[in-house]
């Protein structure tokens, strides 16, 4: 649990009952006030368009999608901000490296570094890259970018922590999109195959794959390799640690259904065109309206 109190002081109770594939239909006990989390994702989304302003850079709508999964996961590991090599923390991957600015602003909230660092984000020099680098950002685990490898790690180091005997978890965040690599179900079928039900992995199904290979009925496909599956509302906090706290013997895929640009109208509805833009002063201020009010 974070050591962050300041943020979101809350311990995750278990959930009981939430139901496998195809989907969960539940009324979970909420893990925040409503204001106090509405006003939580409304502030790091106001970040990641700020610093993407700023900056020149930024996958905005890739981020946005991911926010409340990001929260769930940081709010569910053992991990401590003060000591990002504690040798008994929870690994979190982020394979979809691209939405790097999502993982270093909610970083920034649990108090890794100090926020105003992200002002220079994609500058020369910087540590902060448009591709996350383990070696510069505490917090960072694993160097990502290469789209299909993340889940690979994450199956060799819940593997390796197995076989150590460890009480430690790997929790690997996933896109839709990169799930076209033959990578990722390599991982899973291992990962299967290996009983690591120490390895939960969060596939993003945000509907990047339509310029892809279409993956349809992504819950029926992992299924299918022998993991136990749940699909939720990937923007609503409460399912996502519902289905993280579900005790299984085996791997484990949460299929979060997500909106590329959630909480933008401009976004949700132009993500390819805004896949990579960072916002000018006018777009800018039409984005933060549109969060503001949603």
């Amino acid at each position: 649990m974070s050591d962050k109190k300041d943020l979101v002081g809350v311990l995750l109770a278990g959930g009981k009952g939430l139901r496998s594939y195809p989907s969960t239909k539940f009324i979970p006990k909420p893990l925040f006030k409503v204001d106090s989390e509405t006003l939580l994702l409304k502030n790091i989304r106001n970040d990641i368009l700020y610093f993407s302003k700023k900056s020149g850079h930024g996958h905005i709508p890739a981020c946005f999608s991911i926010v409340e999964i990001l929260i769930s996961v940081y709010e569910k590991m053992n991990h401590h901000s003060d000591n990002s090599e504690w040798e008994e923390r929870d690994i979190f991957i982020l394979s979809k490296g691209h939405a790097s600015l999502a993982h270093y602003t909610v970083l920034a909230h649990y108090g890794y570094f100090d926020k105003d660092e992200l002002m220079t984000y994609g500058a020369y020099n910087s540590r902060f890259g448009c591709h996350s680098d383990r070696m510069k950002v505490p917090g960072v685990e694993v160097s990502t970018g290469s789209l299909g490898h993340g889940i690979g790690l994450a199956v060799g180091m819940a593997l390796g922590i197995k076989i150590r005997k460890d009480r430690r978890s790997v929790y690997v965040l996933i896109g839709d999109g990169e799930s076209n690599e033959g990578t990722v179900w390599e991982s899973i079928m291992v990962a299967v195959d290996q009983n690591l039900d120490n390895l939960t992995i969060l596939y993003d199904n945000n509907g990047s794959q339509k310029r892809c290979l279409m993956i349809n009925n992504p819950a029926e496909r992992f299924e299918a390799f022998g993991a136990a599956v749940y699909s939720v509302d990937g923007h609503n906090i409460d399912e996502i640690v519902h289905a993280m706290n579900e005790s299984v013997r085996k791997p484990k895929v949460i299929v979060c259904n997500t909106v590329k640009g959630y909480g933008s109208k401009t976004l949700s509805e132009n993500m390819f065109a805004w896949h990579r833009r960072s916002p000018n002063d006018e777009e800018y201020q039409m984005l933060i309206n549109e969060l503001d009010n949603a």
